[in-house]
Protein backbone atom coordinates (compact mmCIF):
# COMPACT_ATOMS: atom_id res chain seq x y z
CA UNK A 1 0.00 0.00 0.00
CA UNK A 2 1.42 3.37 -1.14
CA UNK A 3 0.38 6.68 -0.15
CA UNK A 4 -1.08 9.22 -2.94
CA UNK A 5 1.04 12.16 -4.15
CA UNK A 6 -1.39 14.74 -5.69
CA UNK A 7 0.54 17.23 -8.02
CA UNK A 8 2.82 20.29 -6.06
CA UNK A 9 1.97 18.71 -2.79
CA UNK A 10 4.94 16.86 -0.53
CA UNK A 11 4.60 13.01 0.21
CA UNK A 12 1.75 12.60 3.19
CA UNK A 13 2.56 10.36 5.76
CA UNK A 14 1.23 6.77 5.52
CA UNK A 15 -0.02 6.87 8.82
CA UNK A 16 -1.83 10.47 7.97
CA UNK A 17 -3.22 8.81 5.17
CA UNK A 18 -4.90 6.29 6.93
CA UNK A 19 -6.18 8.21 9.88
CA UNK A 20 -7.51 10.82 6.86
CA UNK A 21 -9.35 7.87 5.32
CA UNK A 22 -11.37 6.85 8.40
CA UNK A 23 -12.71 9.95 9.34
CA UNK A 24 -15.68 10.97 8.17
CA UNK A 25 -16.80 14.31 6.25
CA UNK A 26 -17.45 17.18 8.19
CA UNK A 27 -16.67 15.58 11.06
CA UNK A 28 -15.68 17.26 14.66
CA UNK A 29 -11.93 16.07 15.61
CA UNK A 30 -9.84 16.88 18.52
CA UNK A 31 -6.38 16.05 17.89
CA UNK A 32 -4.25 15.78 21.10
CA UNK A 33 -0.87 16.56 20.67
CA UNK A 34 -1.49 17.70 16.99
CA UNK A 35 2.37 19.25 16.67
CA UNK A 36 3.07 21.15 13.49
CA UNK A 37 -0.51 20.52 12.59
CA UNK A 38 0.04 18.52 9.21
CA UNK A 39 -2.54 16.00 9.94
CA UNK A 40 -4.92 17.96 11.00
CA UNK A 41 -4.18 20.45 7.58
CA UNK A 42 -4.84 17.38 5.64
CA UNK A 43 -8.20 16.77 7.82
CA UNK A 44 -9.51 20.02 6.71
CA UNK A 45 -8.54 20.04 2.99
CA UNK A 46 -9.95 16.26 1.98
CA UNK A 47 -12.48 15.77 4.81
CA UNK A 48 -13.46 19.50 5.57
CA UNK A 49 -13.36 18.05 8.81
CA UNK A 50 -13.89 20.80 12.06
CA UNK A 51 -10.52 20.34 13.62
CA UNK A 52 -9.16 21.77 17.20
CA UNK A 53 -5.61 20.87 18.27
CA UNK A 54 -3.88 20.40 21.73
CA UNK A 55 0.04 20.80 21.47
CA UNK A 56 2.40 21.40 24.74
CA UNK A 57 5.17 23.25 22.14
CA UNK A 58 5.13 26.73 21.89
CA UNK A 59 6.87 26.37 18.05
CA UNK A 60 4.19 23.70 17.17
CA UNK A 61 1.85 26.05 18.20
CA UNK A 62 2.66 28.99 16.17
CA UNK A 63 3.39 26.80 12.84
CA UNK A 64 -0.42 25.66 13.64
CA UNK A 65 -1.81 29.16 13.70
CA UNK A 66 0.10 30.59 10.77
CA UNK A 67 -1.50 27.93 9.03
CA UNK A 68 -4.89 29.32 10.21
CA UNK A 69 -5.69 26.10 12.61
CA UNK A 70 -7.42 26.13 15.43
CA UNK A 71 -5.51 24.98 18.50
CA UNK A 72 -4.70 25.50 22.42
CA UNK A 73 -1.32 25.56 24.19
CA UNK A 74 -1.35 23.21 26.68
CA UNK A 75 -0.86 19.78 28.57
CA UNK A 76 -3.02 16.96 27.82
CA UNK A 77 -1.84 15.22 30.68
CA UNK A 78 -4.38 17.82 32.67
CA UNK A 79 -7.15 16.32 31.19
CA UNK A 80 -9.96 17.44 28.82
CA UNK A 81 -11.99 19.11 31.50
CA UNK A 82 -13.23 22.04 29.34
CA UNK A 83 -14.79 19.76 27.10
CA UNK A 84 -18.39 18.16 27.34
CA UNK A 85 -18.86 14.59 27.09
CA UNK A 86 -19.24 13.53 23.28
CA UNK A 87 -18.10 16.79 21.82
CA UNK A 88 -16.52 15.43 18.51
CA UNK A 89 -16.74 12.36 16.52
CA UNK A 90 -13.06 11.27 16.83
CA UNK A 91 -10.27 12.15 19.35
CA UNK A 92 -6.82 11.50 17.95
CA UNK A 93 -3.68 10.82 19.67
CA UNK A 94 -1.30 9.73 16.95
CA UNK A 95 2.36 9.29 17.95
CA UNK A 96 1.33 11.56 20.93
CA UNK A 97 0.53 8.83 23.42
CA UNK A 98 4.29 7.20 24.18
CA UNK A 99 4.76 10.55 25.20
CA UNK A 100 2.64 11.02 28.16
CA UNK A 101 2.80 9.79 31.64
CA UNK A 102 -1.33 9.25 32.74
CA UNK A 103 -2.26 6.75 30.05
CA UNK A 104 -4.78 5.83 31.17
CA UNK A 105 -6.45 9.33 31.95
CA UNK A 106 -5.70 10.54 28.90
CA UNK A 107 -7.38 7.96 27.30
CA UNK A 108 -10.62 8.09 29.29
CA UNK A 109 -10.80 11.34 28.91
CA UNK A 110 -10.52 11.20 25.19
CA UNK A 111 -13.35 8.49 24.99
CA UNK A 112 -15.39 10.53 26.81
CA UNK A 113 -15.47 13.66 24.54
CA UNK A 114 -15.15 11.19 21.78
CA UNK A 115 -17.07 9.01 20.35
CA UNK A 116 -14.23 6.81 18.93
CA UNK A 117 -10.33 7.56 19.72
CA UNK A 118 -7.89 6.91 17.20
CA UNK A 119 -3.93 6.22 18.63
CA UNK A 120 -1.16 5.24 16.58
CA UNK A 121 2.14 4.82 18.34
CA UNK A 122 5.37 2.86 17.43
CA UNK A 123 6.00 -0.50 18.20
CA UNK A 124 8.80 -1.14 20.42
CA UNK A 125 8.57 -5.01 19.60
CA UNK A 126 9.15 -5.01 15.89
CA UNK A 127 12.33 -6.89 15.35
CA UNK A 128 15.03 -4.68 14.51
CA UNK A 129 14.81 -3.03 17.80
CA UNK A 130 14.89 -6.55 19.46
CA UNK A 131 17.78 -7.14 17.51
CA UNK A 132 19.41 -3.84 18.79
CA UNK A 133 18.69 -4.68 21.87
CA UNK A 134 19.16 -8.31 22.40
CA UNK A 135 23.10 -8.57 20.34
CA UNK A 136 24.33 -5.03 21.06
CA UNK A 137 22.64 -4.32 24.64
CA UNK A 138 21.29 -0.71 23.13
CA UNK A 139 18.11 0.64 23.23
CA UNK A 140 16.86 0.78 19.73
CA UNK A 141 17.07 3.90 17.70
CA UNK A 142 15.62 3.24 14.63
CA UNK A 143 12.86 5.43 12.42
CA UNK A 144 10.02 4.79 14.10
CA UNK A 145 12.04 5.31 17.67
CA UNK A 146 14.68 8.25 16.13
CA UNK A 147 16.02 9.31 19.51
CA UNK A 148 19.01 8.15 21.16
CA UNK A 149 17.45 7.70 25.08
CA UNK A 150 19.08 10.93 26.63
CA UNK A 151 16.69 13.11 23.93
CA UNK A 152 13.58 11.30 23.58
CA UNK A 153 10.48 12.97 24.25
CA UNK A 154 8.77 9.12 24.59
CA UNK A 155 8.29 7.85 28.80
CA UNK A 156 6.96 4.64 27.74
CA UNK A 157 8.36 1.95 25.37
CA UNK A 158 5.46 -0.18 24.33
CA UNK A 159 4.27 -3.09 21.92
CA UNK A 160 1.39 -3.88 19.85
CA UNK A 161 0.60 -6.61 22.53
CA UNK A 162 0.96 -4.38 25.55
CA UNK A 163 -1.28 -2.38 23.84
CA UNK A 164 -3.51 -4.80 23.46
CA UNK A 165 -3.62 -6.29 27.03
CA UNK A 166 -4.04 -2.47 28.21
CA UNK A 167 -7.75 -2.52 25.92
CA UNK A 168 -8.67 -5.45 27.40
CA UNK A 169 -7.69 -4.63 31.54
CA UNK A 170 -9.46 -1.25 30.49
CA UNK A 171 -12.88 -2.53 28.63
CA UNK A 172 -11.90 -0.87 25.58
CA UNK A 173 -13.45 -2.12 22.22
CA UNK A 174 -10.66 -2.27 19.61
CA UNK A 175 -12.85 -1.49 16.47
CA UNK A 176 -9.80 -1.95 13.92
CA UNK A 177 -6.23 -2.16 14.13
CA UNK A 178 -4.14 -1.18 11.42
CA UNK A 179 -0.01 -2.09 11.57
CA UNK A 180 2.66 -0.28 9.54
CA UNK A 181 6.01 -1.37 7.90
CA UNK A 182 8.20 0.89 5.23
CA UNK A 183 4.98 2.61 3.09
CA UNK A 184 3.34 -0.96 3.13
CA UNK A 185 0.03 -2.66 5.41
CA UNK A 186 1.67 -5.56 7.78
CA UNK A 187 -0.71 -8.22 7.90
CA UNK A 188 1.35 -11.68 9.35
CA UNK A 189 2.92 -11.31 12.56
CA UNK A 190 2.41 -7.53 13.35
CA UNK A 191 3.86 -7.29 16.81
CA UNK A 192 7.34 -8.48 15.09
CA UNK A 193 7.04 -6.81 11.92
CA UNK A 194 4.88 -3.65 12.00
CA UNK A 195 7.02 -0.14 12.88
CA UNK A 196 3.81 1.51 13.57
CA UNK A 197 0.16 0.74 14.81
CA UNK A 198 -3.06 2.46 14.67
CA UNK A 199 -5.83 1.57 16.74
CA UNK A 200 -9.29 2.12 16.73
CA UNK A 201 -11.05 2.42 19.92
CA UNK A 202 -14.49 2.84 21.64
CA UNK A 203 -16.13 2.10 24.84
Amino acid sequence: MKTNRKEGETDIRLDHRLICARITPGADVLDLGCGDGTLMSLLVREKQARVQGIELDGEAVQRCVAQGLMVFQGDIEGGLKDFPDRSFDDVILNQSMQEVRKVDLVIREALRVGRRVIVGFPNFAQFRSRWTLFFRGRTPVTRALPHDWYETPNVRFLSIRDFEVFCRHKDLTIREAIYLGDGTAIRWRPNLRAKNAIFILTR
